[in-house]
C-alpha cells in the first residue's frame, strides 16, 4: 500500500489465510489451534519438534482469497470456491482474534488490498492446512 508497512513480523509464520464457500465458524478454533500448537520449528537436536507458541514466534496473517483459484478451464481462474467479502472478513477477522487469545501476536495486511508482500522461508517449509482435513 504506496510502499507503507502495514504488518511485520520477526521470526513465525506467514499465514495465508483463504476463507472457501464451504467454511463454516465453527472451523475456526480448530484451525487457530492447529496453527499455534504444529510443531514445525527446530528443537536442539534438529528435529521439528516445536510449536509456535514454544518458540515465542508471530504470525503475519494476510488474507487471500486466491487460494481458492479454479484453472480447470480456460485460460483465466475462476474464485467460485472463495467465500465473498461480506462472508470471509468477518471469518478472517475473527480466526486473527483466536490466534491472539491464544498468545500469539499477530499482524496482518489489509484485507482485499493489492499488496506486495516479502518473505524469508526458512527451510523452506510450507505446508498447506485445509479446513476439509480437520473435521
Amino acid at each position: 500500500m504506496d510502499e507503507q508497512v502495514t504488518g511485520e513480523i520477526k521470526d513465525g509464520y506467514m499465514a495465508l489465510v483463504g476463507i472457501s464457500t464451504e467454511d463454516q465458524k465453527d472451523v475456526l478454533e480448530k484451525m487457530a489451534d492447529k496453527v499455534v500448537n504444529l510443531r514445525v520449528f527446530s528443537d536442539e537436536e534438529g528435529k521439528m519438534n516445536r510449536s509456535l507458541l514454544d518458540v515465542k514466534g508471530e504470525i503475519l496473517s494476510i488474507s487471500q482469497f486466491t487460494l481458492y483459484a479454479d484453472a480447470k478451464k480456460g485460460r483465466r481462474p475462476s474464485f467460485t470456491h472463495a467465500a465473498k467479502p461480506d462472508v470471509s472478513l468477518p471469518m478472517y477477522n475473527q480466526f486473527n482474534e483466536l490466534l491472539k487469545a491464544k498468545g500469539v501476536h499477530v499482524e496482518t495486511g489489509i484485507f482485499g488490498a493489492d499488496m506486495k508482500i516479502s518473505l524469508l522461508n526458512d527451510g523452506p517449509v510450507t505446508i498447506i492446512l485445509d479446513s476439509d482435513q480437520l473435521l
